[in-house]
């Protein structure tokens, strides 16, 4: 129970600081991106004050022999570049830049109430759900199996 009221306030708290950093407002960002016009430099002060925070952060905790509220590390085992971390991160790119939000701001934006912002969280929603359905289903092994370059359960092609 520890864990879900610690994931609650750290979502909570991040979402609050979305919110007064004025992320949560797709503006903010076309702005930072709009370099040619009338450029926004704050969420370049938006990321710069979370770099200051994580980067020493990090350092300390990973020293520790494991978090406080679960067994062990989970960190990325893959540290090579390929095909679906360069175009799952150029789609996001794309689609931040197109509709001015990233999944946290967007969940965040959802108290506004605004039909825009219910439009993308679902259409972000659904992307996750088809995503699921054709790549991690057990049934679907020769799609997740293409996806990563593998021969699909049982040799079949």
């Amino acid at each position: 129970m520890s864990r879900t009221f610690a994931a609650l306030f750290a979502g909570t708290l991040f979402g609050v600081g979305l919110a007064v950093s004025g992320m949560i407002n797709p503006a903010k960002v076309v702005g930072f991106l709009d370099v040619a016009g009338g450029w926004d430099p704050t969420l370049a002060f938006v990321m710069g004050g979370a770099l200051l925070v994580t980067i020493p952060a990090f350092r300390v905790i990973l020293n520790r022999p494991r978090p406080v509220l679960a067994d062990g590390f989970d960190l990325p085992t893959k540290s090579t570049l390929d095909a679906r971390l360069l175009g799952g991160a150029a789609l996001f790119g794309v689609g931040w830049g197109l509709s001015g939000f990233c999944p946290g701001p967007a969940v965040a934006a959802v108290t506004t109430g605004l039909a825009p912002v219910f439009a993308f969280v679902a259409a972000m929603m659904a992307g996750m759900v088809l995503y699921s359905w054709l790549f991690e289903q057990p049934d679907r092994g020769r799609l997740r199996a293409n996806a990563e370059g593998l021969r699909p359960p049982g040799g079949v092609t």
